[in-house]
């Protein structure tokens, strides 16, 4: 299991840069870099420019800026020295190979850089961002599983039962309501709306946390976290749920299980004994995409509509502000969480079916 391991972690290195060398690649023909954003600033709304060459004096609006309007939107008229003190700002002075490379070297030691537009390190943006991510995503994963899989389990035992087919209707209304829907259906009952008021609108803890007991801050910290929470859960533990359910009705099935029956054990000890190891393996390999869409990917809605200020509202406030830094930081942090997720799943196969081994299997 050692050299499966070193194997594969040496395979992420190529992986991660092929990941890394195509999102850079396709940056490079996007139209609207931070440079143009900053033009369209200074141009269009005038501001933007003090951080960049101390105020509008600094602009020299000037003629000799032509040579530059065919390389960025509305560059005309503006200093060709300005203009090229911005890509020397931003790194755009440097051949795109150079500025990869410096990229790749930079990233391996963790070194992410600075924002363009936010004037702070990207990681510590990361790290500001982090907790309400953690929050949801933590939650929802461990809610979802210790939902899904006994629910699932429970409906294949009972197949076509009436628990089985009213709980599949909540299941499929769940998933085919759209998230963010649930979430303002939420808020106008609960949170303000048109009729209660028993929850708050923003944030994960109220504005006096800090001066709250222990006990308090629990409360205090759940009380912000049911809606997003219920939000979240209603669409994530359906597939889950119907998985579970098809994998066990699948293993109950095999002619195992009749052996084990005619035993003599009873229906516990087939189940939990025999069928859940095969059935859960189908569960597993659905875990890394299951971490990566609830930490990351899930909840950029949800933190929109609750003012939750998280990992998903930063990545996609930088992809529209093209705010290069966080966007390729966010993606090689969540590239490289995704493989290492995945090799923990394949690690996790042979922990619930010892008969797997991936040794003897090519990589």
């Amino acid at each position: 299991m050692g050299a499966y391991i070193l194997r594969r972690l040496i395979l992420m290195i190529p992986t991660i840069v092929g990941i890394m060398a195509i999102s850079f690649a396709v940056v490079q023909f996007a139209p609207g870099g931070p440079v143009e954003q900053v033009i369209s600033d200074l141009t269009g709304q005038n501001q933007g420019g003090d951080r960049l060459s101390g105020g509008s004096g600094d602009l020299g609006m000037q003629s000799g800026g032509d040579e530059f309007s065919g390389k960025y939107r509305g560059a005309q008229g503006l200093d060709p020295e300005f203009i090229a003190k911005l890509e020397k700002q931003f790194g755009f002075d440097k051949p795109p190979l150079e500025r990869f490379g410096l990229m790749m070297w930079n990233y391996i030691r963790f070194d992410f850089g600075e924002s363009f537009f936010r004037n702070t390190s990207v990681i510590d943006l990361i790290l500001d961002k982090m907790p309400v991510s953690i929050s949801l995503g933590l939650w929802i994963l461990l809610f979802s599983y210790a939902i899904s899989i006994p629910l699932g389990i429970k409906k294949a035992i009972s197949d076509g039962s009436t628990f089985d087919v009213w709980t599949s209707g909540i299941i499929i209304i769940g998933y085919a309501v759209p998230g963010f829907l649930f979430g303002i259906l939420l808020i106008v009952l609960f949170a303000g709306g048109s009729f209660l008021d028993w929850f708050p609108l923003r944030g994960i803890v109220s504005d006096n946390f800090v001066q709250l007991n222990w006990w308090q801050k629990i409360l205090d910290y759940f009380w912000h976290m049911t809606l997003p929470l219920i939000t979240l859960l209603m669409s994530a533990f359906a597939t889950t749920t119907l998985l579970t359910k098809n994998s066990f009705i699948d293993e109950i099935k095999k002619q195992y299980v009749t052996t084990a029956r005619a035993k003599g054990l009873n229906e516990r000890q087939v189940l939990y004994r025999h069928v859940f190891r095969n059935a859960m393996l189908i569960i597993i390999a659905g875990f890394p995409g299951a971490f990566i869409t609830a930490f990351f990917t899930g909840s950029l809605l949800t933190e929109y509509i609750f003012s939750l200020d998280g990992l998903g509202r930063l990545g996609y406030e930088s992809v529209v502000k093209r705010d290069y830094p966080i966007v390729f930081a966010t993606l090689y942090i969540f590239s490289l969480m995704g493989l290492l997720v995945g090799l923990l799943s394949d690690l996790i196969y042979t922990w619930v079916d010892p008969r797997i081994d991936f040794e003897r299997r090519d990589v």
